[in-house]
């Protein structure tokens, strides 16, 4: 269906629904923004013209409800609805409410939506249009000895992936038969919570290939074109980290056969709109279909920067009935594009999601750099929703130069309250098998978990220091705290900092601050301190370090290191909480979503005794030991926070057996 519309409303949020509107109004459309109760006060919120409270903080109440979507639209006066990327923007069931309550969809149509959402309806029907497929199983018997039977027909190692889902979720690869029925059942278990449906297809497990995947438009009248591809090899989890165009992996001879096949199933479908192919290649430039995706993608700013088109612009002006601007002969890729998707989460702590208020968020600057992004000072970040925060995206002639620019953007960027992934990122970049483009999909797994360092920089706590005198000289009478503002004075600190307690003993006088650790001296000066940036010299060098106080907090970057410290000088003691080792704590905030114990509970070691849930990720709470359980301190549904005690376990002796 497509007509002349005049009013949009962007069914999503964050970072997704800013990128929306922005192109929307700038286009000349009238826009509407939908929030949940948890998105009150979201960027996203105050660009649009209107915005309408849809319910309540889980996406279930709120951006996955169709019907207060559709009332809000229809209340607005809203004649087109775009759905952004995520949430309903694969839901057959949702666009055709759309055309049912009148209004365009910005997307494709239903029945292709349909078709491509069901991984093995989508397989035959690439298959019957000619498009090479993995080796594989996508049949209706979801029995268990035939998935079984399967995986051994096909060969190991297999994948086993969700008929209905993507993301990762309900995905398990499968190295030998030994692995399989606990695989299975976990597979299974994860595609019907995720998805509502737990029947799974098996693919032969392509090791050391590359996730590239090409982006396609269509028109309603007839024309398809493609528009290069985007290498997203870099993931964690099935989870994409860092997406460029074009693939290293890719030369003008593949990339014509690899859009060729795109377009070729792009019509198979009947396709309308903006969509994409998904590929995974070989060392041998054999490329086989992984699956499309029916709406805008999330990197899909790489490809904006390379080929210089609006994507969703073109999503509009297709949506409206207007033919394609382009033929395939205009496409030009210039330069080259790199995103990095910058998470709330801990890779210290196994890439834990984190929450929290955003304290300090400071953009970098320079030429050919864009963030996408829905963040502001002050805006928390809840455990109902994705963990991504924002998409750092740089242009460059070369793909070095695109390399150096994404470094040096990251490197400037500055986020205090929560933890993320920046450092990690910025290792990876560094990395020389990335740097050189010679990675493949096993790239991140291949390097194993991040190194927790609990080394103290001196510096650090230093600065940190500098920072809570210099508050509390201007806000705590010097009685309280040990400070005097003439001559001469040491001020005793507790620190905590790398998951441990540091005293130090900082010497002052006047603007000057030194610290002894491990036989080494450190001094800075204090040049001035703003709310939010503290700048001194330290060793001939003039440094600035954004900063940020929340309690007795402090955030703060120092030369690029973003470090949390807390000032437990008066502190009463920690409590101790009786169990020892038995006592259980939630790793990451989140929602109770299973119980398997009650109190007085006898489990074995290693039984799954809790299941948490949060931003999309699953966390199983385990029994360390075998023993009974002694206290549970929460129920199903419940929200825990980190460090939260769930339940205690004491130990019971276990018989040998004979």
């Amino acid at each position: 269906m497509s007509r002349r519309f005049h009013k949009v409303l962007v069914a999503n949020r964050g970072e997704i629904a800013c990128r929306i509107l922005r192109t929307a109004r700038s286009e000349g459309y009238a826009t509407v923004a939908v929030y949940s109760d948890a998105d009150a006060d979201a960027l996203h919120v105050t660009m649009a013209d209107e915005a309408i409270d849809i319910g309540g903080a889980p996406a279930g109440e709120s951006y996955l409800n169709t019907a207060a979507l559709i009332a809000a639209a229809k209340g607005s006066g809203a004649d087109a609805i775009h759905p952004g990327y995520g949430f309903l923007s694969e839901n057959a069931d949702f666009a055709a409410a759309c055309a049912d309550a009148d209004l365009l969809f910005i997307g494709p149509p239903p029945s292709v939506i349909a078709a491509m959402g069901n991984k093995a309806e989508a397989k035959g029907l690439m298959a019957d249009a000619g498009v090479p497929c993995v080796p594989g199983y996508d049949g209706a018997d979801q029995d268990d000895a035939t998935l079984l039977a399967e995986m051994e027909r096909v060969g190991f190692p297999v994948l086993l992936k969700a008929v209905a889902g993507g993301g990762g979720r309900g995905m398990r690869v499968v190295h030998q038969p030994s692995e399989a029925p606990s695989a299975l059942a976990d597979a299974r278990t994860e595609a019907q919570s995720a998805f509502g449906c737990g029947d799974l297809l098996i693919e032969r497990f392509l090791e050391k290939v590359r996730h590239v995947e090409v982006q396609i438009l269509a028109d309603a009248h007839g024309q398809y074109i493609h528009l290069g591809e985007r290498d997203c090899s870099v993931q964690r989890r099935y989870q994409k980290v860092i997406e460029e165009s074009p693939s290293p992996a890719v030369d003008e001879a593949l990339r014509a056969e690899m859009g060729a096949v795109a377009v070729r199933a792009a019509q198979a479908t009947g396709y309308v709109n903006a969509g994409t192919v998904e590929f995974l290649l070989d060392q041998d430039d054999h490329f086989y279909f992984l699956e499309m995706n029916t709406r805008l993608q999330v990197e899909h700013p790489v490809t904006e920067l390379v080929t210089g088109l609006d994507l969703v612009a073109l999503q509009l002006a297709i949506a409206q009935g207007d033919p394609l601007p382009l033929a395939q002969e205009d496409v030009m890729l210039t330069g080259h594009a790199m995103e990095l998707r910058l998470y709330a989460e801990d890779p210290a702590t196994d890439f834990a999601p984190q929450t929290g208020k955003i304290l300090h968020w400071q953009l970098p600057e320079g030429a050919d750099i864009r963030i996408d992004h829905g963040l502001r000072n002050g805006y928390t970040i809840t455990p109902y929703y994705d963990a991504m925060l924002a998409k750092i995206v740089a242009w460059g002639t070369t793909r070095e130069e695109s390399r150096a620019r994404i470094l040096h953007a990251l490197r400037h960027t500055t986020l205090l309250g929560i933890p993320t992934n920046q450092a990690w990122l910025e290792s990876l970049l560094q990395h020389e098998q990335f740097a050189a483009g010679s990675h493949g999909n096993d790239f991140v797994a291949n390097l194993g978990a991040p190194v927790e360092s609990h080394d103290t920089d001196p510096l650090t706590l230093l600065v940190a220091a500098a920072v809570l005198i210099e508050r509390d000289a201007a806000s705590v009478p010097p009685s309280q705290k040990g400070w005097s503002s003439t001559g001469n004075s040491t001020v005793p600190l507790k620190l905590w900092h790398d998951n441990a307690h540091t005293w130090l003993h900082v010497s002052v006088s006047e603007s000057t601050y030194a610290l002894t650790l491990e036989d080494r001296a450190y001094t800075i000066e204090v040049i001035t301190m703003t709310d939010d940036a503290i700048t001194f010299t330290h060793e001939g060098y003039r440094l600035s370090a954004p900063y940020a106080l929340d309690d007795s907090n402090v955030y703060l970057s120092v030369q690029q290191q973003v470090a949390h410290l807390r000032d437990d000088t008066y502190a009463p003691p920690e409590e101790v909480i009786p169990g020892g080792d038995g006592i259980l704590k939630a790793p990451m905030v989140g929602q109770v979503v299973e119980l398997h114990v009650a109190v007085g509970d006898t489990v074995a070691a290693g039984d799954v005794l809790v299941v948490l849930e949060a931003m999309k990720m699953v966390n199983a709470l385990v029994a360390p030991f075998a023993g009974t359980v002694t206290s549970l301190r929460v129920a199903k549904g419940d929200r825990v926070d980190p460090g939260q005690v769930v339940l205690e376990l004491d130990p019971v002796e276990v018989e040998d057996t004979p």
